[in-house]
């Protein structure tokens, strides 16, 4: 009687070593597991995943809105009155933790690939929750103060739409690996129809997506409209100190269209530009007057503003990190200015033949001009001199009287209204805020003959999906960088993009289908072809069905009885992955009167 030894098998892999101790810090078992993943474990990977489609959309929420950190850094000033750059520690934070998630989920499908069972390591866990958490507290917290900025997602779809399409395309096709042997290892008929038709409804509805992609930047370079004028925003603040004279000269400099700047009024009556209620962001007055710190800007007199500085804040914050790169000159420059006067904005302007956008906001009601402020503004635009078709007033206070004072003037305004009552009113320019308007929106004020002005655009993605809407002009931090945008970053005819759309998903399709067959091919083989040719054993191996240990051990001692029956010869045809496909297997089972004659002989 020959006494048989269970099989085992010890494989050193060092791929399935990496991916259990990496994941599960099972660094020493190297043996393979053929367990099942428990369903703790696979509730652990329901998290990961939800956890990494929620990090992502704020990854990508988070890049996206690059183009208004600096207005989110203001927007924490007034909330907290402290100064600090919050926007780049968020960013490399969220990255840091999207790029842990994805190495967790990728050694998870890793996992599922080779049929090994999921342990996800305490530690883990613990880094996982935190995250999961942190997310989930962040986009509320953005949700509850500054809502409207989840409309730049939107937008940034008509800028990303196709191409996220297309790698989305790209990675489920990828996935089609790990599904198709999750369907080949499957023995639950009902398993297998919900893992396919699942799979189906996603790949279907990534075919789909594109009848639901509207971007204004798919059309022929023929109906593309003239590139949209740039203001400077307070000049050219990421390369001077904003609102001061060097902050204007250098955005005329950089080819600027005109320039935008906030009137305030001095309590003596000297109207100067200032963008802020109080002076402690952008002037030293804590150290020279730590008295009016708080105190609103127009309530100063010119005397003591013009003994301020109003650059030296720009060198020690830098708040578009762009300090660093100015020539020693320029950075002593900048570190020298001064409050600026509208007088001296003006003087400039003309010089320049710029347009100036000025907005006018009303003073505190103690002020000594809070009734003849308007008045004081436009007296102070004709006094300069400079052509009144070139000056933009953005201001519904006191109308009527510009327009008596000052007939030339262009009349604009910061409410949003239907095209036909903006031009009943006189109001020829609308400065909105992009993202509260729409594509058909910008084409209604154009058939009305109206300008519309969007603020504040730094990034050239978005500079180029307002200019294939039909913005006629934009108010920009960045008016260097957009001036050097000769063409929309992406420019597409619709039936370029559709054919490229329908190539992709036959590709797609086609890769899908051939991988479900290579996947699948020992189980297509058996259906369609002799059963009689293999083993039972064999054909639960062969169909890669996960099983416990001990299945797998007595199956291959009975495959190896079968062959000894058969007499076969080398001990390479032993091996589960030969060539020969078990052709040579023998369905005969292994008898008590067969061992006794292979005993005797």
């Amino acid at each position: 009687m020959v006494k048989h030894q269970p099989l085992q098998y010890y494989e050193p892999q060092l791929c399935l070593s990496c991916l259990t101790g990496i994941y599960g810090c099972r660094w020493k078992r190297y043996q393979r597991s053929h367990d099942d993943t428990t369903k703790w474990e696979l509730l652990w990977f329901v998290i990961l995943t939800f956890t990494f489609f929620l990090t992502l959309t704020w990854f990508y929420f988070w890049w996206e809105i690059h183009n208004d950190y600096n207005e989110f850094n203001w927007f924490l000033y007034n909330r907290t009155g402290h100064w600090d750059d919050w926007s780049i520690p968020i960013l490399i934070t969220t990255a840091a933790g999207f790029t842990y998630i994805t190495a967790l989920l990728m050694l998870a499908l890793g996992h599922i690939a080779v049929g090994q069972q999921m342990n996800l390591h305490w530690l883990h866990k613990g880094f996982l929750g935190v995250i999961l958490v942190a997310t989930v507290i962040a986009m509320a917290s953005m949700g509850e103060m500054w809502e409207e900025e989840w409309d730049v997602l939107f937008i940034s779809f008509q800028a990303t739409a196709p191409f996220l399409h297309i790698g989305a395309l790209g990675a489920i096709t990828l996935l089609s690996w790990i599904i198709a042997g999750q369907f080949a290892r499957s023995e639950k008929a009902i398993f297998q129809m919900f893992i396919i038709i699942a799979y189906l409804a996603v790949v279907i509805a990534l075919y789909l997506v594109p009848l639901t992609i509207s971007s204004p930047c798919l059309m022929d370079k023929k109906d593309l409209g003239v590139k949209p004028q740039i203001f400077g925003h307070r000049g050219a603040p990421m390369l001077a100190p904003e609102n001061t004279l060097m902050s204007f000269q250098r955005a005329l400099e950089h080819q600027a269209y005109g320039l935008q700047a906030d009137v305030m009024i001095s309590y003596d009556g000297v109207p100067f530009l200032m963008h802020d209620r109080t002076l402690r962001r952008t002037t030293n007055i804590d150290g020279v007057f730590p008295e009016l710190s708080f105190v609103h800007s127009s309530m100063i007199n010119w005397t003591d503003l013009e003994r301020l500085n109003a650059g030296d804040w720009f060198l020690k914050t830098d708040p578009f990190w762009t300090a660093s790169s100015l020539s020693p000159s320029d950075a002593t420059q900048a570190g020298n200015q001064s409050v600026c006067k509208l007088s001296e904005l003006l003087v400039l302007a003309k010089e320049y033949n710029a347009t100036v956008l000025l907005k006018v906001p009303p003073l505190p009601y103690e002020h000594p001009y809070a009734d003849s402020y308007i008045n004081l503004t436009v007296s102070t635009i004709l006094a300069s001199g400079i052509s009144e078709n070139l000056v933009i007033w953005v201001s519904d206070a006191q109308r009527a009287l510009v327009r008596d004072m000052a007939p030339g003037f262009q009349q604009a305004s910061e409410r949003k209204r239907d095209a036909t009552s903006v031009r009943e009113s006189g109001i020829a320019v609308l400065n909105l805020r992009y993202t509260d308007i729409q594509p058909e929106e910008i084409r209604e004020y154009s058939a009305e003959n109206l300008t519309l002005n969007t603020y504040t655009v730094n990034e050239p993605w978005l500079y180029s999906v307002l200019w294939c809407s039909g913005v006629q002009s934009v108010t920009s931090d960045a008016s260097h960088v957009l001036s050097k945008v000769p063409f929309p970053v992406w420019l597409m005819p619709p039936d370029e993009y559709y054919l490229i759309w329908i190539t992709s998903d036959v590709i797609s399709f086609t890769v899908i289908v051939g991988v479900f067959i290579l996947q699948n091919y020992h189980l297509i083989r058996w259906r369609l072809g002799s059963i009689r040719t293999y083993n039972p054993e064999q054909i639960m191996l062969s169909a890669a069905v996960r099983r416990t240990s001990r299945d797998v051990r007595i199956m291959k001692e009975k495959l190896i009885f079968a062959e000894i029956n058969s007499s076969m010869d080398t001990a390479d045809d032993l091996s589960l992955c030969s060539d020969n496909h078990y052709d040579g297997f023998s369905n005969s089972a292994v008898t008590p009167s067969t061992d006794a004659k292979l005993h005797a002989s």
